[in-house]
Formats: structure tokens, sequence, C-alpha cells
């Protein structure tokens, strides 16, 4: 579906900006330059006509991303957290799209039900509520176990959610191809890429039984952490588009009021958040990825709740370890150091120069120490963190999107409930806590026993292989036995093991 046929759908995206009033109230949200402005106002105002009317009663940018559909609702969401970004005015405007879309019937959600676990919702639930959230993907309703009496959430796929997406998608493939095509310089941003990883993000999401999976080990996961909370999955109620968790009562992290007269500290909640994000991403590589307001509460008693499993980011340990460090570096104003993880891990090429790049990550760094947080303009150091990596010639990371941008979204939360959080400070702890566990003298030891675990699964071959090199080596002519057919890269690991063991055996002797 990925043909020129898109230009319509891009087209009726302008346009229905223009139509809805929000083109302007975007442009200016952005602070977008005249020039930029200008044109978009000529190509809107001709289509205009070809523009989805939306809701008159929204606000005009609601409004539109409500019309457009569910991946333009997703991007409102994410903004919705960053009033620093895009105003306070149009921040509080999208909030709306975090839980409170026009909810489908729900006849049509028992129906589903019904079709999925194979039985009808009476005999299931004594009790089943109207929909108490809808979002873009699903919306939720409260239930009660006719079995044991125990209430749950019961969340129901949109109809037609799957169709819907892959309209979008396939329009975003086409804007990225384009953008490609007509824009080498953008290239090392890897637009197709970034598209392809959002599309396996919302693919995921499309199928509950996935996120019944991510939910129960994000709930295994953190289990011991103090102040946080995650329902678990009922397993024998959930299925491809439906998911039945235990249901757990707060208030709306976006509702300081009821927070505030519920006697909870907002300062210490907002930190909360920040060191939680920090601590599941850097401790186990496994993070929820979809951290805005509507898909978190408090409980009474103070804890983090958190919902909607659908977009979860795993880290491996190297990419946690270079992540935490470029962290470290900037905590500590060491702009050389972060500087030279970049070059080690290979994010910018090695002809460039180390020096240039420290100094312009100075500038990055340097305003966001001893300055009021509400005087940081996040939107400029970003625009600027933008120009040092298009003139350093470093590409987009997939495997850090989702890392990157929930950051940004949990830092947006956090400045919800605090306008005075500063992310470097709640970081700091958490941060140097990894890096002393991880990257240093305790690490290494853990790695070499990691390849000692390695070496042991190989070691009633090991004689065998190294004669079968051996020989290969002596009578290339003769092919080796199949066995000893192994990567290079074991070769190395088998090579560096057998290398320490002598190294363990000469101190031993």
């Amino acid at each position: 579906m990925r043909g020129p046929h898109n230009i319509i759908r891009l087209v009726r995206t302008l346009a229905t900006l223009e139509r809805t009033g929000a083109i302007g109230v975007v442009l200016e949200a952005f602070q977008a330059p005249p020039r930029l402005r200008f044109v978009a106002r000529v190509l809107g105002w001709p289509f205009k006509w070809l523009g989805l009317k939306g809701d008159p009663a929204l606000p005009p940018a609601t409004r539109a991303l409500t019309a457009l559909g569910p991946a333009y609702i997703k991007f409102g969401q994410i903004l919705s957290t960053r009033p620093d970004v895009v105003g306070d005015e149009l921040a509080l405007q999208l909030k709306y799209l975090q839980d409170k879309l026009p909810p489908f019937p729900v006849a049509v959600a028992r129906e589903m039900i019904a079709a999925e676990l194979g039985e009808p919702v009476d005999q299931i639930f004594s009790a089943f509520s109207d929909p108490v959230a809808a979002a873009s993907i699903a919306q939720v309703h409260r239930a009660t176990l006719a079995e044991t009496g125990a209430e749950v959430a019961v969340k129901v796929l949109r109809p037609g959610i799957e169709r819907a997406f892959r309209k979008d998608i396939d329009a975003f493939y086409f804007a990225a191809g384009v953008i490609e095509f007509l824009s080498p310089a953008s290239r090392r941003l890897r637009p197709m890429d970034v598209v392809t990883h959002f599309d396996g993000v919302v693919q995921g999401e499309l199928d509950l039984r996935l996120e019944s999976a991510a939910a129960g080990e994000f709930e295994a996961n953190t289990q011991k952490d103090g102040g946080f909370q995650v329902p678990k999955p009922i397993w024998h109620l959930s299925g491809r588009t439906v998911l039945t968790m235990d249901w757990a009562e707060g208030i709306n992290l976006a509702d300081n009021d009821a927070i505030d007269a519920a006697g909870i500290d907002r300062k210490l909640l907002a930190s909360r958040v920040l060191q939680l994000f920090l601590q599941h991403a850097l401790r186990d590589g496994y993070f929820h990825a979809d951290m805005h307001q509507g898909n978190l509460k408090v409980a009474l008693n103070g804890n983090i709740i958190a919902y909607d499993f659908g977009i979860m980011g795993r880290l491996d340990e190297y990419t946690r370890r270079v992540y935490a460090e470029i962290l470290f570096g900037f905590i500590r104003r060491d702009y050389r150091r972060v500087a030279e993880v970049h070059f080690e891990a290979g994010y910018v090429p090695a002809d460039r120069d180390i020096d240039e790049f420290a100094r312009a990550l100075r500038v990055v760094g340097e305003p966001i120490f001893g300055m009021d947080a509400t005087r940081i303009s996040m939107a400029r150091l970003l625009a600027y963190l933008f120009e040092v990596t298009e003139r350093f010639g470093m590409e987009t990371r997939t495997e850090l999107i989702l890392l990157q941008r929930t950051m940004v979204v949990v830092e947006g939360v956090a400045r919800g409930l605090n306008p005075q959080t500063n992310i470097w400070h709640d970081a700091r702890p958490i941060v140097e806590g990894y890096i002393k566990d991880n990257v240093g003298p305790k690490a290494l030891l853990r790695d070499l026993q990691k390849t000692a675990m390695v070496l042991a699964r190989f070691g009633p071959k090991l004689p065998r292989l190294v004669e079968a090199q051996l020989v290969r080596q002596s009578r290339p002519d003769v092919p080796p036995p199949e066995a000893a057919r192994l990567h290079p890269a074991v070769w190395m690991v088998l090579g560096a093991g057998l290398a320490l063991a002598g190294v363990f055996l000469g101190q031993t002797l």
C-alpha cells in the first residue's frame, strides 16, 4: 500500500489542520520561523475543503488530531506531557487525548469479549460497567468476576483499529521515503528505520496477548520497588483483543488538585516518577515506554500505579552501560567523557574531532546547571542538540528511540507535578548507583564469570575443536568436520577464555 496515493493522506493532514484552525496553533506552539509558517499556510489553504471536520466542540489541535486517527493521537499524547515545548495552553488541551476519547458502544465491546473468550459476558462477569477510560487503541471497563467477586479491569481493542493504523503508517512510510529522496542530508536520521521501528511497536500494541506477557514480566521485575505497583494480568480471561487485569484504584497523575486534597507530596511524586523510570531502564533493561499521565495513577498510600503495557522498551546490557555513562558524564559536567563514550560506542564517526564534539556538548549541558528549572527551554535544548548531531554526522539510533522519547515524556509528567523538577538532580543517585555496580571492577568480574560459563558449555568439545582447527591450518586442502565450522566470534571467545585460563593457572602455579 506504500504508493503515491498516500500523497492524498498527507495533503489531507495539512488540510485538516487548516480547516480546524489548528495549523496556526501548532506553528505558534513550536515557534516555527516565518518562512515555514508562510509555506504551511500557502499549501494548506487551497486544499482546506479536503480536510476532516472533526468535533467542533473540541479545541482546534485536539479536534484535528482526533479526526486524523490513532497514529496522530499517539503523537498528541506525547506532546501533552511537554508544556515546556508546546506551551501550557496547548499541553492542557492535548491531555484530552490521554484517556477521554469518545468510547465505542458497550454492546460492541460485549460482542468482542464473548467472541474472544468463548463465553457470554454475563457468565464471566457478574457486573460490567460502561467505559471508564477510552484512548486511541482501546477502552477499559470495570467488571466483577462471577466466580470470585474480585474487581477487574477489562481492556478491549477498538473495532477496526488495525486497519486505521495501517493507513496512517503507510502514509508515514511514504513521507519518510520522500524525505530521504528529496533531502539526502536527512538519511543520517534514518527516517525509514524510525517509521519501521514505530510500525513494529504499534503491531505489538495491537495484540493484547503480548501486552499480557509484558505486564507479567514488568510486574515480576518491579515487585520489590517501593512506591510502585503493577496490576497482574488474568491469563485465562485474556486474548488477542481482550485483556483482563486486577483492578487498582487511584488518582490520575494529571489531577494535581485531587493529589493535593489527598495529602500526597507532589514534589516527592515527581522525583519518584523519574527515578523509577531510570531504575527500570538501567537495572532491568525493560521499561514502560508510554508513561504519560493517562497511564499513571497514584494510590491513596502514595504508590504510583502503572497501566497500559502495550509499548515497552528493552535495552541490552552494553547499551545500558553506554547510556548510563553518557548521563553520568552530563551530571558530572564531564563533557570530554561524554564525547569519548559516543566515539567508543560508534555513535559518532571516528574521523570527527572529539574535542570539538565535547565543546558542542558543553553548550547543550551547561545551561541546565544552576538555572531555575522553569526557565529551561527544552525546545531550545532539543533544537541545538539536533544541530550538534547533524554537524557531527550522528545517525539516529533506532534502539534508543523509545528510551529517548520516554525520557522526554517522563520529564514532562514530573514537571506537571512539580514545575521545579530538575531531571539531572533526580537522576544522579540512580545513575551513580548503576555506574558503581556495572562499570568498573565488579562488572569486569561479572563479565569474566559469564565468559567462563560460556566456555564451560563448550568444554567437552574443546579438545576436538582445537585439534580440527590445527589440522585445518596445517592441511588447508582438507575440509574441516562440521563441528569445527564455528563463527569467528566463537573462536575469539574461546581464545580469550583459554588465555584467561592460562593467566589464572600461571598465578595459581
